[in-house]
């Protein structure tokens, strides 16, 4: 029984902890204090979720393993399928997406990326072996009929902010529904203005998550159209590339086959009439020695054949 108290108390501390880092995180960003999250009071349930599940799962395994490194990965892995879980479901529940990271490297559908998740196992180790044997000791010192009244009002608490908020987002969700917009900007402006007309509770969430992305029928038809034309486009210019390609390489082997065709002609008109005559008489003493036979040869044709050698004779005397 005390086991799980505990994990209820470290539920609740750790979401305190997780909404002071986010009011901190906006207000650096902001230069304003903006409270984080879809609950009134001061704390944000997925990081108590979080912690709560790393504590239990190691906890749970700590007589087989301990280390740092189990930690590590428990955490990374844990806390990255909660925050999918959470983004998918409340996406689902509220047709709004509370963060995107779609333009982050090795995201996994925008709800986690690869950044997130190294920290997430990080904050496991500072978790598990800084700032929870600090926590357990403080839990140690007190009764646990105390923690047991501590852990009941603050659930009561709990329990009552959740159904205040409920009644918030149900209101987004009625207005994201019933917008006419197709794109998420427009609905944020709408739901905007539906909210600042209502109390407190609800000009509160308008601010708490400026950058919420919703996400209706009208959106992901238009976001599927979009990626549709992308995809055409981006098909018709690998066609034109390749056609192109494929153009330049004809048109290359067409140029060079006209460059040499040119420098033959060139070498051929620019050879002297000499070297073209010796040529001349050389393949035509080839052509003769080819078809004379002495055995065969007739008076006349060896008469021819000898005249043709004394020629041959004179003229490599001149040259």
């Amino acid at each position: 029984m005390e086991f799980w108290i505990n994990l209820l108390l470290v539920f609740f501390v750790y979401s305190f902890i997780g909404w002071c880092i986010e009011v901190t995180l906006k207000y650096r960003q902001y230069g304003r204090f903006i409270n984080r999250g879809f609950l009134i009071g001061p704390w944000l349930p997925i990081y108590g979720a979080g912690a709560a599940v790393i504590t239990g799962s190691v906890n749970g395994i700590a007589s087989v393993e301990s280390g740092i490194g189990t930690t590590f990965v428990i955490s990374f892995f844990s806390c990255g399928i909660l925050e999918y879980l959470t983004s998918f479901c409340m996406e689902k529940r509220f047709h709004a997406r509370w963060w995107d990271y779609s333009t982050k490297p090795m995201n996994l559908h925008g709800r986690v990326w690869i950044g997130n998740l190294l920290l997430f196992g990080l904050g496991g180790i500072g978790i598990i072996h800084l700032v929870n044997p600090i926590l357990y000791a403080m839990f140690g010192s007190i009764s646990l009929f105390t923690k047991e009244i501590i852990a009941v009002c603050f659930s009561i608490i709990f329990f009552t902010d959740y159904v205040i908020s409920h009644f918030v987002l149900k209101l987004v969700k009625i207005g994201v529904e019933t917008s006419k917009a197709d794109n998420t900007e427009e609905i944020s402006k709408d739901v905007r203005l539906l909210l600042r007309n209502k109390n407190i509770f609800y000009r509160r969430f308008a601010d708490a998550y400026p950058d919420v992305i919703y996400r209706t029928e009208k959106v992901i038809a238009r976001m599927e159209r979009i990626r549709l034309e992308t995809e055409r486009m981006r098909a018709e210019a690998s066609r034109k590339i390749s056609e192109g390609r494929q153009q330049w390489h004809e048109s290359k082997s067409s140029l060079n086959a006209s460059l040499e065709a040119g420098k033959a002609q060139i070498k051929s008109s620019l050879e002297p009439t000499f070297l073209i005559k010796n040529k001349l008489i050389d393949k035509q003493n080839e052509l003769i020695d080819m078809l004379y036979n002495e055995n065969t040869a007739s008076s006349i044709e060896k008469a021819l054949m000898e005249e043709i050698i004394h020629e041959r004779e004179r003229l490599d005397n001149r040259i």
